[in-house]
């Protein structure tokens, strides 16, 4: 199949009851699709839980509470730092597999999601490239 391969990544959330999808895009590298994802799991988390430090609260009325199990808004965050884990899902991505992460607690869940996708009809980004070094000159 001829066409060039792009990256599209979505993010989905839900509970027991449904499932929405909460957003996604198509982009040119398994590097953006990642970066993407990343914005997106930081974004969730801190619109579910903003972090102590955060700027919306004055000081003095937050502060850490024990840990107990995991939160989705903690996961989140735990893999968007996570150097090992994007690392990871870029090979993945680049080798043409799939990549997802869940994160859930009782409140429900959210899933980010990347894959390869060929584009047809369009040229490959190496031709892409050229084309635009010949309009260049």
């Amino acid at each position: 199949m001829s066409g060039a391969v792009r990256y599209l990544a979505e993010a989905y959330g839900g509970d027991g009851a449904r499932s929405l999808c909460l957003g996604g895009t198509v982009v040119a590298t398994q590097g953006l699709a990642l970066r993407w994802l990343r914005g997106q799991a930081l974004r969730f988390a801190d619109g579910l839980d903003p972090g102590p430090d955060s700027a919306w609260a004055p000081p003095g009325t937050l502060w850490p509470a024990p840990q107990a199990d995991l939160d989705a808004p903690t996961q989140l965050r735990s893999w968007a730092a996570n150097v090992d884990l994007q690392e990871a899902a870029s090979r993945r991505l680049a080798d043409g597999v799939p990549y997802g992460f869940l994160a859930r607690d009782a409140s429900g869940w959210y899933r980010l999601h990347a894959r390869p996708v060929r584009v047809p009809g369009t040229p490959s980004l190496p031709e892409e490239l050229h084309r635009a070094d010949r309009a260049r000159r």
